[in-house]
């Protein structure tokens, strides 16, 4: 019974986050969705000689300035980057976690991030790395 106790723990542990991968994945697919509507409208407004536009919020339907709109917008995809920022690196850690649950090495360079400004100075500095634009 002790074996069977164990190993119902273990499967229940790696299905849920499993499932909670399934989950993260998901919302940055929506998210990513919300963003690219934002941009299309961004770019829309940005293109229209109007004064005021249609906005949505929530069910109702708002008569709104063409620049404060333009600036919301704005501000979400701010917002929406973050978030699907922040999903996206504790995704490369629950897969990781799933992985040691699985016995199985982590992903090679799944947790590679890109060298910062700084570093990229001082390579170039060295002569190591050259900048070209």
């Amino acid at each position: 019974m002790d074996d069977q106790g164990k190993t119902l723990k273990y499967l229940v542990a790696v299905e849920k986050l499993a499932e909670e991968i399934i989950n993260d994945k998901r919302e940055i697919i929506m998210l990513d969705k919300r963003r690219n509507q934002n941009r299309e409208a961004i770019r829309d407004l940005s293109k229209s000689s109007q004064l005021k536009c249609w906005v949505t919020v929530g069910s109702i339907l708002v008569k709104h300035n063409v620049e404060s709109t333009i600036t919301l917008l704005e501000s979400d995809q701010k917002q929406l980057d973050v978030d699907i920022n922040k999903l996206r690196s504790n995704l490369k850690v629950k897969v990781n976690s799933l992985r040691d649950l699985e016995m199985q090495p982590p992903v090679p360079s799944l947790m590679l991030v890109p060298i910062s400004d700084k570093e990229t100075e001082g390579l170039s500095r060295a002569g190591l790395f050259s900048c070209k634009s």
